[in-house]
């Protein structure tokens, strides 16, 4: 047998063994309950639907329904808040910020309008006390602003609802601000920071925060199935992406820790009703013990991703429809066929 012969015969039965690998890691979970209730249920859950579930370094199920694939590119809206908090806590492990930081020790308007005490650590947990405007209304005021820097110093004007830390009020303030400091700390745009920290790293190739207007870091991306499926697979490996190092588990731990237990809840969107939240995700799951077991960020579109700590695997539900009290029941019913798949002996 020639040299070259005998690379081509090693290269391929190399590449057999990894393909029989692959099939025997699928074999072994049955998806026929996860595949039959996103048919029965397609048009209930939004008709367009792209259902990825990763598990030990691989997509182990994937269902893509209506005109919808795991390429296709869409908003994700409130999905958004996760990609931020990482991107802040990539700062973090910098040593650049701390989540106990003062806002004003680099956005002195806050001094100047009595906000001094709000920290980093209660804008990734929605505890500034300042509380948001309803949804309409946030759109419509967001249209007016061209920069990041316009809207945080129309927020720092507004009356603080409750002390800082005291009261959980979910919207876009929080995350907002905190996107606001990286700027200054880093004298770089957002857009700039989250493809060079983020997607570049994580080659979410398709995902943006471009907006003809400010950029929205609590609900302005887009992205695909694909893509946040490799910010999943991230967050799932405790910060690591094929070797690289883009958060320190450390950092990934306190993510997913409760930072809403002693605080009063103003406001959570329906169907997050009953939650506790981390920095950037909630708390759908806790173990006994209180620690966090499965942690998401839907969106108002109605893109569910969630990573299950405790099982080990990540999934997102991607669609573009508004979520609705009805579809957070399906959400559940889902993660329980696909959670019986994953246990199976």
């Amino acid at each position: 047998m020639s040299l070259n012969l005998h690379k081509i015969c090693l290269k391929f039965s190399t590449t057999a063994v990894f393909m029989l690998i692959c099939l025997v890691a699928k074999a072994q979970f049955n998806f026929a309950g996860a595949d039959a209730f996103i048919t029965t249920h397609q048009k209930a859950l939004g008709g367009d639907i792209a259902t990825l579930v990763y598990k030990d370094g691989a997509i182990i199920f994937r269902k893509e329904t209506g005109t919808f694939n795991s390429k296709t590119v869409a908003p994700i809206a409130s999905c958004s808040k996760w990609l931020t908090a990482a991107l802040v806590m990539t700062f973090v492990d910098e040593g650049k910020i701390s989540l106990d930081q003062k806002v004003s020790d680099f956005l002195p308007i806050f001094e100047t309008y009595g906000k001094t005490y709000i920290t980093l650590r209660q804008c990734l947990s929605h505890t500034t006390g300042i509380a948001d405007k309803g949804l309409l209304a946030r759109l419509i005021e967001r249209r007016k602003f061209e920069t990041l820097e316009e809207e945080i110093n129309n927020f720092v004007k507004r009356e603080i609802a409750d002390n800082p830390g005291k009261s959980f009020y979910y919207g876009n303030v929080g995350l907002n601000i905190a996107a606001r400091v990286l700027e200054v700390v880093s004298k770089k745009s957002f857009e700039t920071l989250m493809r060079q920290r983020i997607f570049i790293p994580l080659e979410m190739k398709q995902s943006s925060f471009a907006a003809d207007n400010a950029p929205n870091p609590s609900g302005g991306a887009a992205s695909t199935a694909n893509d946040y499926m490799n910010f999943l697979s991230m967050i799932l490996n405790k910060g690591m992406y094929k070797e690289k190092r883009i958060l320190s588990e450390k950092a990934i731990t306190e993510m997913q820790r409760i930072h809403t237990k002693e605080v009063t809840k103003k406001y959570s969107p329906k169907v997050a009703e009953g939650f506790e939240y981390g920095l950037g995700l909630w708390i759908l799951e806790q173990d006994n013990n209180g620690n966090s077991t499965v942690v998401a960020s839907p969106g108002l579109f109605g893109t569910f991703p969630y990573v299950d700590i405790q099982r080990n695997y990540a999934c997102i539900i991607f669609i573009k429809k508004f979520i609705t009290e009805e579809r957070k029941e399906l959400y559940i019913e889902l993660k329980k066929k696909i959670d019986a798949a994953i246990s199976q002996p």
